[in-house]
């Protein structure tokens, strides 16, 4: 299941998730951020029930952007126990995104 993130649900869904959360900070007019969601929902089917994977829309959630220091998207953050475990910038691999998840686990 990916999962939506919003400033409204930030806090509960990743900072205060119990496992870790990928969050995928796109825009819908990102040409590299749409090349990457088929590899996003890949691995929230892979790790459904221990990673939350989502997106996070940097257009409507302006605050949460400002927060993260966002400069360029796609921006993957992996966020366990409140805390940003590692930060991937732009168009990664598979591998890598699955790197950072497992490193972080």
């Amino acid at each position: 299941m990916e999962y939506t993130f919003t400033s409204d649900n930030f806090e509960e869904e990743v900072l205060k998730s119990d496992v870790p959360v990928l969050v995928d900070m796109f825009a819908t007019w990102c040409g590299p951020c749409k090349m990457m969601a088929p590899v996003v929902a890949q691995l929230a089917e892979e790790y459904e029930g221990t990673v939350k994977v989502g997106k996070l829309d940097i257009d409507q959630n302006v605050d949460i952007v400002a927060q993260y220091k966002i400069m360029s998207v796609p921006t993957f953050l992996v966020i366990k126990d409140g805390e940003v475990k590692a930060k991937l910038i732009g168009a990664v691999s598979k591998e890598e995104l699955v790197e950072a998840i497992d490193q972080a686990k």
